[in-house]
């Protein structure tokens, strides 16, 4: 099977046990939320997989090869980006991203591609050490891009982006998504509805759900809403599909609907036609909140 395979995986730290009895597959193709609480051995699991440490018991596969067995070879099929990006900050963008094409033996053409493809043409010529968190984290997934693997393995991404930047790196995954293997650790539950197909989700070290979004994302959809002026309940009774509404502080609401159709553009269309404007709007899946809360609480 091309792509990610994980086989009774355990690891201690000394006496305690961070992983316990882990197995999946994630197939090419296939976009992966892995979610969990701070300690829960999500960054120890991609460790695993990216041969950075090695598990007690249990195998992992990288596209049928074992990661003991072939370290260096599966590091030519995996991008990796570790949640704490490390990056040499005195060197220049473009020059990091030489090195790290010489690393991969590279041509250094490719380097051109990943800084178009990432966004980081408008800071290519500076160092490091004088960019953004955000433009940080784009260097970090350029360099894991650059030998063009067919697995990426993703520890936190989204990190210190702008919501501007979240849009274009949100996108740049899931188009890449169409052709690898991605697996993505966050904290952000939105991340994984906007990205992915599928979520697993791990608590004190086992696997306790693995699910498709489209059976998390079934039933009641949830809006929250700012809107310019106050408005009283009755007035958003004419939205269709409205099964209730919370109104949570002044002019902003929390809005229920029974449709999995989203009701973003509907709410949207609502206020412009009666003459308000929206301060904010955001998406919530109560299903994969309720879900993870009540398995990790």
């Amino acid at each position: 099977m091309q792509g990610i395979k994980v086989e009774n995986i355990n690891k201690f730290y000394g006496q305690q046990q961070v992983l316990s009895d882990i197995n999946f597959e994630i197939g090419k193709g296939e976009i992966v939320g892995l979610l969990g609480p701070n300690g829960a051995g999500k960054s120890t699991l991609m460790k695993i997989l990216t041969g950075y440490i090695k598990a007690d018991s249990g195998e992992a596969f990288i596209n049928e090869k074992n990661v003991k067995e072939f370290p260096l070879l599966i590091k030519k099929h995996i991008g990796y980006l570790p949640e704490h990006n490390p990056l040499y900050t005195d060197m220049y963008v473009r020059e990091f991203l030489e090195f790290t094409a010489g690393i991969y033996d590279v041509s250094k053409n490719r380097v051109t591609q990943v800084v178009e493809q990432t966004g980081l043409t408008p800071e290519a010529h500076k160092k490091i050490g004088q960019l953004s968190k955000g433009y940080r984290q784009r260097v970090g997934l350029a360099a894991a891009l650059i030998h063009q693997p067919d697995i990426l393995i993703l520890d936190e991404p989204t990190t210190g982006l702008d919501p501007n930047q979240l849009v274009e790196i949100r996108k740049l995954i899931k188009d890449l998504g169409k052709d690898k293997t991605i697996l993505l650790s966050t904290h952000i539950m939105q991340e994984v509805e906007q990205m992915a197909g599928r979520v697993l989700i791990i608590n004190k070290g086992k696997i306790v759900a693995d699910k498709k979004m489209n059976e998390l994302q079934s039933g009641q959809q949830i809006i929250e809403v700012e809107f310019d002026l106050k408005i009283e309940r009755e007035f958003l009774d004419q939205l269709p599909d409205l099964d209730a509404a919370e109104n949570l502080m002044e002019s902003i609401w929390c809005l229920a609907f029974n449709t999995t159709k989203d009701m973003r553009p509907v709410v949207f269309d609502f206020a412009q036609e009666h003459g308000l404007k929206i301060l904010q709007m955001h998406h919530k899946s109560k299903k994969l909140e309720e879900l993870f809360k009540e398995i990790t609480r």
